[in-house]
């Protein structure tokens, strides 16, 4: 007659083969999975060996949801049951078959889930590696500049003779301006330079500060009929970027030639309204 210890030797047994069936049924257990959910050797299973062997079209957006962390209910929720019998009993590993529209075609990657300890999962691997790419955003193209478009006033016409004040501004240069602010107020503007200029007559320094006054009256014209003031900058180069060389020994006449480079450049940046 057995006593029930020896009963129970036979039935452990049977319970220990079947788990080692089971498990026997796993496709693939990659090798020194540690328990922080890393494995020293990825081993991905053979295709054939998926019971969902057509694999599946996997959403894009829940894919790039998968990160560090997630438990296997979430990957579930996210991605479907692993495509490969992965086994029973502490599994540290899902696989899947995916397929991805590329190029006209369709890609076939395997992807890799691997667990640590706690079942939730820490690191993803791809087979063929660069089929981690085919998750990356198609990045927006970056937009284009917004045109730069030059208006060149000249300062003979816009104001007196060296003057620069508002008071100064002769009719054509007041009609000038205006009709430039009218324009702008049409525009979405991002921002608009104003650069004074002068001749190389006269000392330096004046010249320079003489460009200065003249952009910055400018501006304030422009800000005056409506055009944005915030966006608006003044600066004054003096006469060190000339557009004209002259060398005419009659001052009435090098007066004349130098005109070009006595002006008021207005740069501005805008996209016209639609």
């Amino acid at each position: 007659m057995l006593n029930n210890a020896t009963k129970k030797i036979p039935l452990a047994a049977a319970v220990a083969a079947a788990v080692l069936a089971l498990q026997g049924c796993a496709t693939a257990v990659s090798q020194g999975i540690t328990d922080d959910g890393k494995a020293t050797e990825v081993v991905f299973p053979e295709v054939d060996r998926a019971w969902l062997k057509k694999g599946t079209f996997p959403n894009l957006d829940d894919l790039r949801t998968v990160a560090p962390g997630v438990s296997k209910d979430q990957l579930y929720a996210l991605l479907g049951r692993p495509h490969f019998r992965e086994g029973i009993g502490g599994v540290r590993e899902w696989d899947y078959l995916f397929h991805f529209r590329s190029g006209g075609g369709v890609t076939t990657c395997q992807y890799k889930v691997v667990f640590d300890k706690e079942t939730l999962a820490q690191s993803f691997h791809w087979k063929p590696a660069g089929c981690a790419d085919l998750l990356a955003r198609q990045a927006a193209p970056a937009p284009a500049p917004a045109p730069m478009r030059q208006v060149r006033l000249s300062a003979d016409a816009l104001f007196a003779f060296d003057r620069s004040g508002p008071a100064d501004l002769l009719p054509e240069g007041q009609r000038q301006l205006q009709s430039l602010a009218q324009e702008l107020r049409g525009m979405d503007v991002e921002r608009i330079e104003v650069v004074g200029h002068t001749d190389r007559l006269g000392p330096d320094s004046y010249n320079q500060r003489l460009s200065q006054q003249r952009a910055q009256t400018v501006r304030e014209v422009l800000a005056s009929h409506g055009v944005p003031q915030a966006r608006i900058v003044a600066s004054g180069r003096g006469e060190h970027e000339p557009v004209v060389q002259c060398d005419q020994t009659v001052r009435t006449d090098l007066i004349a030639c130098l005109a070009p480079n006595r002006r008021v450049d207005v740069n501005v940046q805008a996209m016209p309204r639609r």
